[in-house]
């Protein structure tokens, strides 16, 4: 049974709690700057696959490490090219995870069998407090049911994993609201993109002063790069013009559908439709994504008709999130 839950203050008592459970081989629900992630110890395979159980996730599909600082890095990077060395001073603490060539000490249960390993350190006070009092990386997908919305709240994780972790860290709403860009720096030349994420490409070529190559998909080489994934029970379809979004809106209610129109700005009201606003720049955007997506299913919505940002900045990281959310919905 939890333990119960515990609010945004960096209570020593509180974060002590959270190291007797991780070390006790438990699940602690973290907040982070992206989402809020569902923490084991990575050190522990029975822990990991603990974690795995209770999302539902599949064996083969890798977990980020969280970590306290860079300075951890060495136990688990058997390798850490020049490259990953200025992303992690540029970026860390902050929304960017280092795919990086493994040490023997990780366990295959975080990898997936790979030979590489995810590596971040979150910007959040309360989990960088429980991180330097652990003093072990944790393993920390998002804190829901694989495949579905990912929790930017604390109520989000209760509401997803209920009695199934030990205990939840309040930490608040999450100020990104999407997760980290994921590059993969394992092999030599120039990094990759696995996936979009808080930090833009714009800004990782500008620190590294070369270009990067972006892969968009593939069978589970880093978390989110499923083609399915962050997806709502309400069918999505994402339209990038107002009006042609506003026009499928009406004929889905037409058809007798519940459906709700997302958009980054007010528009004039569909008769019968649910409107829902996002926000007018993509980092708004970015903060209320999941959220919205979450609101779409708690008003029992058939449809949610989408007006995505523009593809730039963590715009291009919400484009990705809508357009695997749009393959993965349970509806449609």
């Amino acid at each position: 049974m939890p333990e119960g839950d515990a609010h945004a203050a960096v209570d020593p008592a509180v974060i002590g709690r959270a190291v007797r459970i991780l070390r006790a081989g438990g699940l602690v629900a973290i907040p982070t700057e992206t989402v809020y992630g569902l923490a084991a110890d990575a050190t522990n395979p029975a822990a990991v696959r603990h974690l795995y159980a209770v999302k539902g996730r599949p064996l083969g599909h890798p977990v980020i490490v969280h970590i306290a600082s860079g300075e951890a890095l060495p136990h688990w990077a058997a390798h850490i090219p020049d490259d990953a060395r200025r992303l992690a001073d540029a970026f860390w603490p902050g929304p960017l995870t280092l795919i990086l060539t493994r040490t023997p000490a990780v366990a295959d249960e975080v990898t997936g069998g790979r030979g590489t390993v995810g590596l971040r350190v979150p910007d959040h006070p309360l989990t960088l407090a429980l991180l330097r009092a652990f003093d072990r990386g944790l393993a920390a997908p998002s804190a829901n049911r694989f495949g579905r919305v990912s929790p930017t709240t604390a109520e989000d994780v209760r509401a997803d994993l209920g009695t199934d972790v030990d205990l939840v860290l309040d930490g608040g709403p999450c100020g990104i609201g999407v997760e980290s860009t994921i590059v993969d720096c394992s092999e030599t030349g120039v990094p990759v993109i696995l996936r979009p994420g808080g930090v833009s490409t714009e800004r990782i070529e500008a620190t590294l002063g070369h270009p990067v190559r972006r892969v968009a998909d593939g069978p589970s080489r880093a978390p989110g790069m499923l083609a399915a994934h962050y997806a709502p029970y309400a069918e999505v379809v994402v339209i990038d013009d107002i009006d042609a979004a506003c026009g499928e809106a009406a004929t889905r209610i037409a058809r007798g559908q519940r459906t709700g129109l997302l958009t980054p700005a007010a528009v004039a009201a569909v008769p019968g439709v649910t409107p829902m606003l996002a926000g007018t720049t993509p980092e708004a955007y970015a903060a209320v994504l999941y959220e919205r997506l979450r609101e779409a299913d708690r008003l029992n919505l058939d449809v949610l008709i989408v007006v995505p940002p523009p593809a730039e900045g963590v715009g291009v990281a919400v484009r990705d999130r809508l357009a695997r959310a749009a393959t993965g919905s349970a509806r449609g």
